[in-house]
Formats: structure tokens, C-alpha cells, sequence
């Protein structure tokens, strides 16, 4: 069964910086990976996502400012997240397959998804 665990998250200042991780167990993830937020009231959105081949793509709201990347060796996918602001707050999910999705940002595409990590921006 796979498992995939956040952590990283939290609350930080506007301006700040977090860094979001997500372990993947119980099989090895060769396909896409990605993150999604959803703040109170709202649909889930896209964030970002990258193919095991490295291939990247992110939402247009965070572009220069949030970082996608992955260590296929742990079977871990991190978000380094900069000059964070009030909208940015939500709460972060991880998402997997194993197929090779052209790194997609939709959130309809994938199988495997994490419980989520909170992360909070405020003044």
C-alpha cells in the first residue's frame, strides 16, 4: 500500500520561507509527483508537479518564488517555498502516480495522495 507522508509545514511571517517534504513508501514512485493546496472554503489547486525524468511544471501563482524537486533515490518530493504571502496560506498536499503524466498539474489525474501539511502566512 503507498503511503505518503508531509512535514515541513507550519506558520511563518510574510516574506518567509518553509520547505515542504513528502516520503513515499511502500512502492517506489517512477512516475509524477506533485503539490496541491486547498484554503478553507476552496477547490484544491495545483501548485506544481515534475516527472522522474525531472520535467517541471508549476501554477502560474507561484512561479519564481516556489521550487519543485525530488530525490528519487529516498522516494522524497520537496517544496521550497520563498517570499510567502497571506494567499499562499492552505493547507499542502503530495500527490503520486506511476505513470508518466507529463508533469500535470491536474489534481484529477493522480492515485496516491498525502493527509497534508498546514502552512499559514500572516502580517
Amino acid at each position: 500500500q503507498v503511503k505518503l507522508v508531509e512535514s515541513g509545514g507550519g506558520s511563518v511571517e510574510i516574506g518567509g520561507s518553509l520547505r515542504l517534504s513528502c516520503a513515499a513508501s511502500g512502492t517506489y514512485i517512477s512516475g509524477c509527483m506533485g503539490w496541491f493546496r486547498q484554503a478553507t472554503g476552496k477547490e484544491r489547486e495545483e501548485v506544481a508537479a515534475i516527472d522522474y525524468d525531472g520535467s517541471i511544471s508549476y501554477a502560474d501563482s507561484v512561479k519564481g518564488r516556489f521550487t519543485i524537486s525530488k530525490e528519487n533515490i529516498k522516494n522524497t518530493l520537496y517544496l521550497q517555498m520563498n517570499s510567502l504571502k497571506p494567499e499562499d496560506t492552505a493547507m499542502y498536499y503530495c500527490a503520486a502516480d506511476n505513470r508518466y503524466l507529463l508533469h500535470t498539474l491536474d489534481k484529477d489525474m493522480y492515485t496516491y495522495w498525502g493527509q497534508g501539511a498546514q502552512v499559514t502566512v500572516s502580517s
